[in-house]
């Protein structure tokens, strides 16, 4: 074919190439009419920018067409009929170093992102957006490649560089998608495993840098920060069973009760090491199955740099951590766990994310993902950035981010960290130092809107999954639907009732008839939300104390007060919460460098806590008075809230079909023939005691059974005379 002399200066859009600032290099490189200019020997032209390369040919049905280099650059042309020229047509080159390569031209490929696709994102509602954005392997016209595409809406340019073109901006540009602010290639010949970010070049300030894929589904080990193209998922799952319940099951009316864990720090392996989700997952079964919890809580496990932010500062929203392993090996944790009857739900953090250079912050050169004031766009505590959740482009990564864990890893629920934070436009504020909305309130109404819109999608799209807030203030109707207002959380901790119980029990005994009413006001408002009750990782770190040390007393006392507060947990209305280590009593507070104490569970005051937890769990959910009206008033009745002056406290907990007793005493004082009113005579049974020789307790209690007397008594018509054990707490059931 013919090669047309070029002798003419370069245009400004080719100078542009040159200089990577070009928006769309597809308006310079690939195929191109000749137009007015054509001859009965050439219609059309292909130019190729290779930087570094020597010479270059084009392949055309195995035969070789020379490209012309333009004098004094590192473009090449080839001028011939377009007939001749197949869509896709190979260019082989050799760089520097006399290197063959050959690829499939990937500036001959059409636009890959469909219009209803860049419509939806815009609208912030494309809840599978994650299979068009990021890097993605895929066959095009019969090619195999990677379309990459990411949102930058004030870059001036894109590039993805990677160990495929040695890191080369200028090899791979981007071209972007009219006003979308998405940029995409598809680049041939590329496939799973290779490692790539994007440069970008901000249109401002002509600043560039290297990012991570705000959309990638794999990482580097930390602390290498790039971005690996994942293969699609062969992964057979083989939790249908589970899934099937979980579609159809009754929460509000079901026991809960979770085993809160942080994987790198639960166990390791012999030399430190993390363990791998496969091996986890076998450990963790064969460790929470015979203790009875029904769930399991994992602390963040996106990807992230810093092991010391415990997962909660993310850079890899949708990426399970390589710490621990592939995507694929945690798919199996979720699958092992589910065909052993456990669920997971997953810490969730939309609230915040980190300045680190290579991730979100100022992705494009300009505050995209976060607000550019810092009055509404920083945590000055955390040294966060928070999200600009009126922004439907930044509203649509986490909402389809939320949608992608239950989807993609049939996780069973999401805990969402640090609502309280999202809400309030002064949290952690001091006044001047934070921007009021539009009606002069301090509520964030963009952050309840999105809230809202969380868990409308997924409670619509995933019935049965659990969505959790972490929300320490008295915001209304945290967990009311949406429709009526509300949030339409699943269920809400209840941090009041947390903050007020371990306030209470961490006092000398002498001195709790004075403190009475924080065992009693949670019950004001026990039900106006659905609560869970919990004692998770934050109460066990920062100089706080694990949760044995913060009981008082000598050794004795400090393990009684623990059962006792434990069985207070186990029987109050509301799901349950409890944070690994603290169920065998360690007494270190948690650090997330080290496993737990394991050994301390050779030691019998140890083992009996772990007995005691054991044993709580199983009342807790084979009795269905502790549980099937945990979010109802009607579940719940005081027998005595007032004696104060000997600390004691009595209540009923009942079912649709029966009912159990709770008697507490808070403490080191044994109470003989202790009378307490009951609503049905009979024959009533010990059924648990915290004071137990199994647990380590003095086996002060009753024998059974203990019959009910026609003694009136805290307005019921019968009573029980009952030995209540030092800091103990019984569970009486009629026979």
């Amino acid at each position: 074919m013919l090669n047309v002399k070029q002798d003419k200066p370069l245009s400004h859009e080719m100078l542009r190439i040159v200089t990577a600032t070009h928006h769309d290099p597809f308006e310079v490189l690939g195929r191109h009419p000749l137009g007015a200019t054509s001859t009965a020997a050439a219609d059309t032209f292909v130019r190729v920018y290779l930087p570094g390369a020597r010479t270059a040919t084009l392949v055309i049905n195995e035969q070789h067409h020379a490209l012309k280099r333009i004098e004094g650059t590192d473009f090449f042309e080839w001028y011939g009929l377009a007939k001749i020229l197949p869509e896709h047509y190979l260019v082989q080159w050799y760089d520097r170093h006399n290197t063959m390569h050959t690829e499939f031209d990937p500036y001959s490929f059409a636009p890959q992102l469909g219009d209803i696709d860049m419509h939806l994102f815009a609208e912030g509602q494309h809840w599978n957006i994650y299979q068009h954005l990021g890097a993605h392997p895929r066959t095009v016209d019969g090619i195999e490649g990677v379309l990459f595409a990411t949102w930058a809406p004030n870059a001036e340019r894109i590039s993805v560089v990677g160990d495929f073109n040695d890191w080369d901006g200028r090899q791979h540009p981007l071209r972007v998608r009219g006003g979308s602010g998405l940029w995409e290639v598809f680049i041939p010949g590329i496939k799973a495993g290779a490692l790539y970010k994007f440069e970008i070049r901000n249109r401002a300030t002509g600043a560039v840098f290297l990012k991570s894929d705000p959309y990638g589904q794999a990482f580097e080990l930390r602390p290498l920060t790039g971005s690996i193209v994942k293969a699609p998922s062969d992964y057979e799952w083989q939790d249908g069973d589970w899934l099937n319940k979980r579609a159809h099951w009754d929460w509000q009316s079901s026991p809960l009760s979770v085993y809160e864990m942080h994987l790198g720090s639960w166990r390791r392996g012999w030399v430190g090491e993390f363990m791998n989700y496969r091996e986890l997952a076998h450990q963790v079964v064969d460790y929470i199955k015979p203790l009875g919890f029904t769930h399991i809580e994992i602390m963040p496990v996106s990807e992230h740099p810093l092991d010391d932010s415990w997962g909660y500062q993310t850079t890899g929203y949708y990426a399970p951590t390589s710490r621990f392993g592939t995507p694929d090996d945690f798919r199996y944790f979720v699958d092992y766990l589910h065909r052993h009857n456990i669920g997971i739900i997953l810490d969730w953090v939309p609230a915040h994310f980190p300045k680190d250079a290579h991730a979100l912050a100022r992705f494009d050169g300009s505050a995209l993902y976060e607000h550019e004031d810092p009055r509404l766009g920083e945590h000055r505590d955390w040294g966060t950035l928070i999200y600009n959740y009126g922004r439907n482009e930044v509203r649509n990564f986490l909402l389809a981010n939320a949608l992608f864990w239950l989807k993609e890893y049939h996780l069973d629920g999401l805990r969402v960290d640090a609502v309280a934070s999202m809400l309030h436009l002064d949290y952690s504020r001091e006044p001047g130092e934070w921007i009021p909305n539009i009606h002069g309130g301090n509520e964030n109404l963009e952050a309840m809107s999105f809230l809202q819109k969380l868990n409308e999608v997924c409670h619509g799209q995933h019935p049965g999954a659990l969505v959790i807030a972490e929300e320490s203030t008295a915001w209304p109707q945290v967990t009311r639907p949406t429709w009526v207002g509300g949030l339409g959380f699943s269920m809400k901790w209840n941090m009041g009732w947390m903050h007020d119980t371990l306030d209470y029990i961490s006092k000398d005994p002498i001195h709790r008839q004075y403190h009475h009413n924080q065992l009693t006001f949670g019950m004001m408002y026990a039900f106006t939300e659905n609560f869970m009750l919990p004692f998770s990782h934050d109460e066990v770190v920062h100089g706080k104390g694990s949760m044995i040390n913060k009981m008082p007393g000598d050794d004795w006392q400090k393990f009684a007060n623990l059962r006792l507060l434990y069985t207070y947990l186990f029987t109050y209305p509301g799901t349950k919460l409890l944070f690994m280590g603290s169920e065998f009593a360690q007494w270190s507070e948690w650090a997330q460098s080290r496993t737990l104490d394991w050994d301390l569970l050779d030691y019998a005051p140890h083992q009996g806590m772990h007995t005691l937890v054991k044993d709580l769990n199983h009342c807790y959910t084979s009795m269905p008075s502790l549980y099937q009206r945990n979010f109802r008033g009607d579940g719940f009745e005081w027998i005595d809230c007032h004696d104060s002056t000997q600390s004691i406290v009595s209540y009923i907990r009942k079912s649709d079909h029966d009912f159990s007793i709770v008697i507490l005493n808070f403490t080191p004082v044994t109470r003989t023939n202790y009378r307490i009113g009951v609503p049905v005579a009979g024959a009533y049974h010990e059924i648990l005691n915290s004071d137990s020789s199994f647990y380590g307790g003095s086996n002060w209690g009753n024998s059974n059974p203990i019959y009910s007397q026609p003694v009136p008594w805290m307005n019921h018509q019968q009573s029980l005379e009952v030995n209540l054990p030092p800091l103990g707490a019984l569970i009486l059931k009629l026979a």
